[in-house]
């Protein structure tokens, strides 16, 4: 189930290489007797400090976290023309996916659930849940924009679709590790308004793989991928 979607509730889920250098010069010039281009052995002890240096340049390039900026920028644009992935082919969403990778791998973020960056309300600008983009429904019958809010402090989420019905749907938060929650759904409530109690069965978990002030990426328990942007940091889920 994901942390996304409204029917069903929810659906989450979630390199180093040593600098090259080029061989160094011979350390010592070439005889005046010889017409030969082969140059003598490197000596062990250059061979062993070439070999450090090698390795010292390639850790910090390993530790370095790298700029999401681009990686971001490159991501909007893909997503940009899909309708939130409702006219994503399968090699957009492949294609998609990887840009997402990329990113992930340089999130900024390492323990999501402690930031008060994760906390407000967020629009979802991208999914591979066919059950939040609601294709099998005429498009004047889906949701127009999908929401989610997450309250990290008190462990609530809640997720809110736009007209024609306005359904949502609130879940209690279980940390299973600093990245990802076990999902539990309380109640929807049918046009905003009336409140429906979820089956025990409406559990789920979601990984944040991503976050930043602006981008929040997650996945699914089902495999699905999520990419939403922040709308209301101040936001704050109604108590039950």
């Amino acid at each position: 189930m994901a942390l996304s979607t409204l029917s069903p509730p929810f659906t989450t889920h979630s390199t180093s290489s040593l600098l090259h250098h080029p061989s160094a010069a011979a350390p010592f010039p070439a005889s005046n007797h010889s017409t030969s281009l082969s140059t003598s052995p490197t000596p062990p002890v250059l061979l062993k400090w070439r070999a450090n240096v090698s390795f010292f340049t390639g850790f910090l390039n390993n530790n370095k976290t790298k700029n999401p900026e681009p990686i971001k920028q490159e991501l909007l644009e893909a997503i940009q023309p899909l309708d939130r992935g409702a006219e994503a082919t399968p090699e957009d969403q492949q294609f998609i996916d990887q840009i997402a990778r990329k990113l992930e791998a340089a999130n900024p973020t390492k323990e999501p659930l402690k930031s008060d960056l994760l906390n407000g309300k967020w629009e979802l600008i991208y999914t591979t849940s066919q059950s939040i983009l609601q294709t099998t429904r005429p498009k004047l019958l889906r949701s127009r924009r999908n929401f989610q809010a997450i309250n990290a402090d008190i462990l609530r989420a809640q997720n809110m679709e736009s007209a024609p019905f306005f359904n949502q749907v609130t879940a209690d938060l279980t940390p299973l590790n600093p990245k990802k929650v076990a999902v539990k759904f309380d109640y929807f409530k049918i046009g905003g308004l009336i409140p429906v109690k979820a089956p025990e069965t409406a559990v789920g978990e979601l990984e944040i793989t991503y976050l930043d002030q602006e981008l929040r990426v997650s996945r699914g328990d089902k495999g699905n991928l999520f990419v939403l942007k922040m709308i209301d940091p101040s936001y704050r889920i109604p108590s039950k």
